[in-house]
Parts: C-alpha cells; sequence; structure tokens
C-alpha cells in the first residue's frame, strides 16, 4: 500500500494523533513506533516521506536513516526534541532533508509536509526518462527532475530532495543574486528555519558538485544578501 507520510515515532500517543491529523487534510499516514517496525513497513508498503524520530526505543533514528539511505531516496525530516546544534547538524550531514523540533505545532508539520509533497508531484509532473542522455556541450549544469540529480559536465550527480530543491531554486534563477528570504520561501515555504540550515544545504551541495567547496565556481555567496548561482 502506497502512504504519503510515514511517522517513525516511539511516542505512540503523539504519533496516533500527528497522522489523525494529517489524514483530516487529506495526507494519507501511518505510523509505527520502532526501527524494526520502520523497516518492516518499507519491506511491504511505500510512502513519499517520512518524519523520522531520534530517539526510539530499540534504536537510533540517525541509524535508521543511515539505512534507509542505502536503499531509498525518499526525503528524511527527523522531528526530534533534542535542541543541539551536533544533533541537527548530524541529522542533515547523514542524510536528513530537515530537522523539526518537539514539541512541534501540527499545522506548521502539516504545512512543511505538504510543501514537500507538492515538491515531489512536480517533480513527478516535470519529469523525463532517465535515459535522456548527457546535457548539450554548452550546458555545463543541468536538473534532472525524474532521478532528482544534477548532470554535471555530463557526469550525473544524485541529490537529496532539499538539496535539490535548493539547487532547483538557485538554477531557476541562474546568475542572479537569490536572497535567503527568498529561498526560504521557494525551498521551505516558511521562516521557521535559521541561517544555519541553509548553510549547512549549501555546504553539502558545494561537496557534490564543485571542485573545490572552498572556492566554489557554481554557488557563490553574497554576503550579507544570499546566493548566487554562476553557470
Amino acid at each position: 500500500m502506497h502512504y504519503n507520510c510515514l511517522i517513525v515515532d516511539d511516542e505512540k500517543e503523539l504519533a496516533r494523533m500527528t497522522a489523525e491529523y494529517f489524514e483530516m487534510f487529506e495526507v494519507k499516514t501511518c505510523f509505527v513506533t520502532s526501527a524494526d517496525e520502520c523497516y518492516g513497513f518499507l519491506e511491504s508498503n511505500s510512502t513519499d516521506l517520512i518524519l523520522l524520530d531520534i530517539n526510539l526505543g530499540d534504536g537510533s533514528g540517525f541509524d535508521v536513516c543511515k539505512k534507509i539511505r542505502e536503499k531509498y531516496r525518499l526525503p528524511i525530516l527527523f522531528i526530534s526534541a533534542r535542541q543541539s546544534d551536533d544533533d541537527i547538524l548530524i541529522a542533515l550531514s547523514i542524510g536528513g532533508d530537515d530537522y523539526i523540533k518537539k514539541p512541534y505545532s501540527l499545522s506548521v508539520l502539516l504545512a512543511k509536509v505538504k510543501v514537500t509533497l507538492k515538491r515531489i508531484a512536480e517533480s513527478g509532473a516535470a519529469s523525463v526518462p532517465t535515459d535522456a542522455g548527457a546535457p548539450p556541450a554548452d550546458e555545463v549544469l543541468t536538473l534532472d527532475p525524474s532521478t532528482m540529480s544534477v548532470l554535471l559536465h555530463g557526469e550525473r550527480i544524485p541529490l537529496k530532495a532539499r538539496e535539490y530543491a535548493l539547487l532547483e531554486a538557485l538554477y531557476n534563477h541562474k546568475n542572479t543574486i537569490v536572497s535567503k528570504d527568498r529561498l526560504f520561501e521557494e525551498v521551505w515555504g516558511d521562516g521557521y528555519y535559521s541561517d544555519g540550515t541553509l548553510n549547512v544545504h549549501i555546504r553539502k551541495l558545494r561537496e557534490k558538485i564543485e571542485k573545490d567547496p572552498n572556492s566554489p565556481a557554481f554557488i557563490k555567496t553574497v554576503w550579507g544578501t544570499g546566493y548566487i548561482l554562476e553557470i
């Protein structure tokens, strides 16, 4: 069976309440309360995205994220009461697409989920065959929404959902300065994110597409304003 959202959280009542709330707004949602149940779910079902807690009774959400990333490319949004910057950086660096702190507002969480689902739907609608081939010789960098990847000098580089969305936002305004506020609006859909979150995602993108991430040729910082993708 296919779901829009899978919640993995050992706080059973919170998970149940969140799932029921999402269902009220036509987001088909299932919840499990352990790492093992999560793996079992993915073996027999599919989902568009996962909301993943860090502290699970039978393991760490970090380990679950790493294992999921070995087989699946779907967005993973961490939900956790842990507040430290170190936890946030770890979550994003191992494959998480976002980090939402508990206690969360159900309406705000739903908004974040809907933004992600909308982006998935739009990417699918704009998809092209995976064997479409390399980009024209005069195009150094192009995006492939069907595989959520970037073609760089003809080489395909897979990206995580949030990385792809961020690069897409920059690409849609290439060779133009894009403010941080505009990136938050287009990529995250609201203002509940810090500069640190954006900086981490920019750094991860640079590590994947820049020859020298410390001296980027493509994604350049415009201090005090935002970023520019130069192609």
